[in-house]
């Protein structure tokens, strides 16, 4: 079981299981339950095999989307994406974050061509639920390009206002085995186009079933909970249009991480 999964699922056992349309969260794909003044609850479904990276301790991984929105939240009603033709997604959750203001959450997911290797993509539920029936299906807002090769993978941050222009933006470490490389992205139009990039960070080892770190904000603005590409520090970083970096400990243990993203 993915370790973010067996957190998330503890928190909505109450809310799920009024609705007996749909299974349950499988525990092992992910899942994320969104309180903030609305109920949402997303999570990856109908597993599948067919990419051997394993890169999560596994190679079992979700090819399907399903959302419970806040605006469908009494009625059971469930929103899909599905993955693609030789796709999978390659995560341990997907997440909510409003992108665009509207007051609806847009979900984030890591998404993998067995070809061309991950992506970074956002999708946004139907604007009209329900009208043509359902499950309706979500749309494509916008993606990253895929890293290019099999096998190659990211690991989502968080997404933030991280340098407080109005905009949200999303935080990823591109290949945190390989390349260690944070990039921070925006939609512009049909696409997630990278904004800066920072080398030298990492949040995962190769076969650990969770993602280290995350955004905080402990008074003063977002930052980044990393670790130095050869785990010897834990950092926060904060993007201002440009890059500041400072240590805030040795322990790059998952309990350290936790302890910086509550500003313990």
């Amino acid at each position: 079981m993915r370790i973010a999964l067996a957190i998330s699922l503890t928190a909505m056992a109450g809310p799920i299981s009024a609705c007996a349309i749909f299974p349950e969260p499988d525990p092992l794909l992910g899942a994320t339950y969104n309180a903030d003044g609305t109920e949402a609850l997303v999570w990856y479904a109908d597993p599948s095999d067919a990419y051997q990276h394993g890169v999560l301790g596994d190679a079992i991984e979700g090819t399907r989307i399903r959302l419970r929105s806040s605006r469908t939240w009494n009625t059971c009603g469930v929103f899909f994406a599905w993955a693609g033709e030789d796709h999978v997604y390659e995560d341990t959750a997907p997440r909510l974050a409003d992108m665009d203001g509207d007051g609806v959450a847009e979900v984030i997911a890591v998404r993998s061509s067995v070809s061309k290797g991950a992506q970074l993509i956002v999708y946004a539920e139907p604007n009209d639920p329900m009208e043509n029936g359902f499950p309706d299906m979500m749309s494509v807002v916008a993606a990253t390009p895929y890293i290019g090769t099999a096998n190659r993978w990211l690991a989502p941050i968080g997404a933030a206002d991280l340098d407080g222009d109005g905009t949200i933006e999303i935080a990823y470490v591109d290949r945190p085995h390989l390349a260690k490389t944070l990039r921070i992205v925006s939609i512009q139009g049909d696409q997630l186009l990278e904004e800066a990039a920072l080398p030298g960070v990492t949040n995962h080892r190769i076969g650990e079933r969770d993602i280290a770190g995350g955004v905080r904000d402990c008074g003063q603005g977002p930052e980044m909970i990393v670790a130095s590409a050869d785990w010897s520090q834990l950092l926060a970083v904060t993007y201002d249009g440009s890059f500041q970096t400072r240590q805030i400990g040795t322990d790059t243990s998952r309990s350290a991480f936790v302890a910086a993203i509550a500003c313990q």
